[in-house]
C-alpha cells in the first residue's frame, strides 16, 4: 500500500460514496496511494472526506470539471443505479483510464456495452469486512487492461484488504456466494449461536458475547495459524466430549454442510439472475 510505483498521477473519480465507497476512499487516504486527488460523485454521501487530502466532493455531474481527465474511475454505487453511472462515464474511456466497478451481478459486458469495446474494465467483488481493512476483493480484468493497471487496482483493492484475481468472469457468481455474501452467513452464525446459548440457560448478555468473541477470535486463529481449519476443529474436539457430542449433529448428513451447500448455490443462482 502506498508504494510509488503504483502512486496514481492523475485524478480517481470515485461515483458513489455510500458505506464500500466511503470504506475504499478511507483506505485509499491512509495508504497515500491515491496522489492524484480523489474526485468523489455523490449527491448524499462523501461530506465526512471533504477537504481531506485534496478530497472534492461533487453532489452533481454538472457541477464536475470540464478538463477532468481521470486514471481510474471507480462504480462504487449500487447496481440498480448503474444504468446511469456507466453512460455518464463514457466520456471518461480511453487508453489512459481504467474502469473498476464493485457491483454486483454487473457483468463486463454491460460496461463495454456503454464505455466502448476498447474501454479497460476491471470487474471487482468486495466484502463487508473491507471497512475495517479486513476484506477480500476478487478481480476480474477484461482484455484491454494493461498490467501496470491491474497492478494499481489491485493496489487500490489492497488498501481494504487482501486482492485475488480471476480470468472467468463466470467465476464471480460463486466468489459473490462465497465471500460477498459470505459475512451474512457468519454473522447469522453468530446469532444462532447466541440464541441456542440463551436455550441452554444462559443470560441473553452473556450469551451474546460468548458467541460474539467465540466466532470472531476462531476466525483469526485460522487466518494467522499455520493449521487447516479441519485441523484446528480436531484440536478442540475430544473423542467422546462436548465438542463431539454437537459436531454429530453439526455434521450429520443434513447438517450443516448440506445446508451451506444450498444457500451458497441459492445465492450463485440469484446472481446470475441479476446479470442477465
Amino acid at each position: 500500500m502506498g508504494n510509488d510505483n503504483h502512486r496514481l498521477s492523475r485524478p480517481l473519480l470515485l461515483i458513489g460514496c455510500g458505506k464500500m465507497g466511503g470504506a475504499m476512499l478511507a483506505g485509499w487516504l491512509e495508504s497515500g496511494i491515491a496522489g492524484g486527488g480523489v474526485i468523489v460523485l455523490d449527491p448524499i454521501g462523501g461530506a465526512e472526506f471533504a477537504g481531506r487530502d485534496g478530497v472534492i466532493i461533487h453532489k452533481d455531474v454538472a457541477d464536475l470539471p470540464s478538463n477532468l481527465d481521470p486514471e481510474v474511475v471507480v462504480f462504487a454505487v449500487k447496481p440498480q443505479q448503474m444504468g446511469d453511472a456507466a453512460p455518464f462515464a463514457a466520456r471518461y474511456a480511453g487508453p489512459g483510464t481504467v474502469f473498476m466497478s464493485i457491483a454486483a451481478g454487473t457483468p463486463i459486458g454491460f460496461f463495454e456495452g456503454h464505455l466502448g469495446k476498447g474501454a479497460a474494465i476491471v470487474r471487482a467483488m468486495p466484502n463487508t469486512p473491507a471497512a475495517i481493512g479486513q476484506g477480500i476483493t476478487v478481480t476480474c480484468p477484461n482484455t484491454n487492461v494493461s498490467d501496470a493497471q491491474m497492478a494499481l487496482c489491485t493496489a487500490l483493492l489492497g488498501a481494504i484488504g487482501e486482492t485475488l484475481s480471476v480470468d472467468d468472469e463466470a467465476l464471480i457468481d460463486p466468489v459473490t456466494a462465497v465471500s460477498g455474501s459470505g459475512p451474512a452467513y457468519v454473522f447469522l452464525l453468530i446469532e444462532c449461536l447466541a440464541e441456542a446459548g440463551i436455550e441452554a440457560g444462559l443470560p441473553s448478555d452473556l450469551a451474546n458475547r460468548l458467541a460474539l468473541v467465540t466466532v470472531a477470535g476462531a476466525g483469526q486463529l485460522a487466518v494467522r495459524g499455520d493449521d487447516a481449519p479441519a485441523q484446528l476443529r480436531k484440536n478442540v474436539t475430544s473423542p467422546g466430549g462436548t465438542t463431539q457430542a454437537a459436531l454429530e449433529v453439526l455434521m450429520a448428513g443434513d447438517g450443516l454442510q448440506q445446508l451451506m451447500t444450498r444457500a451458497v448455490a441459492a445465492a450463485t443462482k440469484r446472481g446470475r439472475e441479476l446479470a442477465g
